[in-house]
């Protein structure tokens, strides 16, 4: 009798009918069903051939039509499949365990090393922190860039975007400062990249010792849109966790423009008008939500994020990038004529700007760094009178020691791929310049 009434007690939990809704049109990769509401943001699986469910998420709605975006491919779907809402979402369990793991943009290991577990619950949402609770910028994070650590000085919690046109080295200059920073946890997004390019950089360009201390989030190109956005934000979220655990963290996003462009996809999908070059409003006001999840809280720890933008047509003033300066903490400016000269890393230093420099630097740092982009600048405008024979030397001393000086400040501005500069000798190496042949 006593396992009589337990099996009837457990009955009150099961529920009496099933709501489930009916997918009636497939448009690209937005889904329409009708006969079933969702909320914004609900989970929900869509029954394929063979039983096969396909995860989705709910993305909008239009009376009593809801709209899902897919986290996988839509292969297998047919008219009138049923859409069965998700009651819950499945928690992630975190902790340091995840480090040198490679997961997917919802968490899920794809390095084929088993489950990925903690004990601890990571929230899914992106993390808010109250503009009063911010903890300031005080110490500067030292990268391995000898051009970054001297001249455009990092915090530990500052954002500044990497900004480059294609082909010019931001992904090998983001996995040189994965590999010699001193930040204890790198978190690393890899974002709309080609499929091939995340395994290059995980086996030669970040290294076994690189991928020790970094956990990697991999949403390449073929993804889906949603799945893009997801991983954009998982990475903020478990770098977030990781701060707020006393960690100091350094954040890498490449890339910040095809986070965007997902999110582009995705409103254009909803019917949402296109705004400045094909990108709808909504994109504007995400990348400001998403930049604002890092950076430092109230506890002990850091989140300095460092997001790569992609300049389309090498323009600067292209949407994205425009964006993203105005909302970032400083950006350093890569030149597609410096790459092609050779000059690696090509930064250009007349274009880049730490914002957050002054805050963790003395006043001597401060003032070698101006005078050696003073040199630097003034031989740059000279430079094309060189070569054309309308140089005079004794005409002006700052041009003749600018001139003097050229060799060394180009040789202090590279940096072999396998050199890595820290702190202290960055900024040695820049005194060393600056007083040569004073």
């Amino acid at each position: 009798m006593k396992g009589l009434e337990q099996a009837l007690a457990t009955l009150a939990a099961v529920p009496l009918s099933q709501d489930f809704g009916k997918l009636c049109r497939v448009t690209g990769l937005l889904m329409e069903v009708s006969g079933c509401p969702l909320a914004i943001g609900q989970r929900c699986e869509v029954e394929g051939i063979d039983k096969k469910r396909i995860i989705a998420e709910v993305v909008g709605f239009n009376r009593d039509l809801t709209y899902l975006m897919p986290l996988q491919s839509l292969a297998g779907l047919r008219s009138g499949a049923r859409v069965l809402p998700s009651s819950q979402r499945p928690n992630l369990t975190i902790g340091t365990e995840w480090l040198g793991r490679v997961l997917n943009g919802v968490g899920e290991p794809i390095d084929e090393r088993g489950p990925a577990v903690g004990s601890a619950v990571l929230p899914l949402h992106l993390p808010q922190i109250s503009a009063l609770k911010r903890r300031p910028i005080s110490a500067p994070l030292d990268v391995g860039i000898r051009a970054i650590n001297s001249l455009l000085t990092l915090g530990r919690g500052q954002r500044v975007g990497l900004m480059a046109g294609s082909g010019v080295g931001k992904s090998v200059l983001l996995a040189m400062m994965a590999r010699a920073t001193d930040a204890q946890i790198v978190v690393v997004g890899l974002i709309g990249e080609r499929g091939r390019e995340v395994n290059e950089f995980l086996r030669h360009t970040l290294g076994e010792e690189g991928l020790k201390k970094a956990i990697v989030v991999a949403a390449p190109a073929d993804e889906s849109p949603l799945m893009r956005l997801k991983a954009t934000e998982l990475c903020h979220s478990i770098a977030a966790f990781f701060r707020d655990q006393g960690y100091h963290v350094l954040l890498m996003i490449d890339s910040l423009t095809r986070y965007a462009m997902a999110q582009r996809e995705i409103a254009l999908s909803l019917g949402e008008a296109p705004a400045t070059k094909g990108y709808p409003a909504s994109v504007f006001s995400l990348i400001p939500r998403l930049v604002e999840a890092a950076g430092n809280s109230d506890s002990e720890g850091s989140l300095t994020a460092i997001y790569t933008v992609l300049a389309e047509g090498d323009d600067q003033q292209d949407p994205i990038v425009d964006a993203a300066r105005a909302v970032l903490d400083g950006h350093i400016v890569l030149s597609r004529s410096l790459a092609e000269l050779g000059h690696f890393p090509a930064i250009d230093i007349s274009q880049s700007v730490s914002r957050c420099m002054s805050l963790v630097t003395d006043a001597e740092h401060r003032q070698a760094a101006r005078t050696l982009k003073q040199h630097y600048g003034r031989y740059q405008e000279i430079q094309p009178m060189m070569a054309l024979g309308g140089y005079a030397p004794g005409a002006d001393q700052d041009v003749d020691r600018a001139v003097r000086l050229a060799p060394a400040i180009l040789q202090f501005l590279q940096q072999d791929e396998q050199q890595l500069s820290h702190f202290d000798q960055s900024l040695n190496d820049l005194m060393s310049v600056v007083e040569e042949k004073a």
